[in-house]
């Protein structure tokens, strides 16, 4: 509760002051008035803090209870004693954690590792090579077409072959026929 009521003396004196200084220097009535209330309400708040000192903002009560005492007998809770009273914290559960953290701790550093090797690689050609890439592509489809043509007219000429192949076998029954027909009139001639 004392920090919020403290903050919150800090943050509004602040605010005054900034207000006050606003108004100075647009020079609007009743500036100097803000100024000083501002001023003096921070004032008061610095000589108080500095007077009550800051709070404490660590935990070591909570591992070494009776840190804060001049002669008290001083046992970290993972010796045994008082570590009934905080449940799950010795120091096999403490050596797992840390154990945990070192595994998280290299994979991180491997990682970083592959990320160091990436921004080591040169990349500047790439786009050359990219390029590249496109006019292989270009002409292997530009290939694939002529392919496709001469392969219809392959079908083509071997359409014609098979036509011309039974052209002949009927010129060869007619040529074998005419033969036949010339040697029969001359053997009854």
């Amino acid at each position: 509760m004392f920090k919020y009521v403290k903050n919150l003396l800090i943050g509004c004196g602040a605010a005054i002051v900034l207000i006050g200084a606003l108004f100075k220097l647009e020079s609007w009535p009743y500036a100097s008035e803000m100024l000083i209330v501002g001023l003096s309400i921070e004032a008061f708040i610095f000589l108080f803090l500095g007077l009550i000192g800051p709070e404490p903002d660590y935990y070591w009560n909570k591992l070494y209870p009776g840190l804060n005492e001049y002669d008290s007998n001083i046992a970290p809770l993972t010796a045994g004693g008082q570590a009934a009273t905080t449940p799950g914290l010795n120091g096999e559960v403490v050596e797992e954690q840390l154990g945990g953290m070192l595994n998280e701790l290299q994979g991180m550093s491997k990682s970083l590792g592959s990320l160091k090797a990436l921004q080591e690689v040169d990349f500047s050609q790439t786009g050359d090579q990219l390029k590249g890439m496109n006019n292989f592509y270009t002409r292997m489809n530009e290939s694939m077409s002529m392919l496709s043509n001469s392969l219809d007219d392959t079908k083509a000429y071997g359409e014609q072959l098979s036509a011309l192949n039974k052209n002949l076998s009927s010129l060869n029954n007619v040529y074998g026929n005419v033969l036949s027909a010339m040697s029969n009139m001359g053997g009854k001639s």
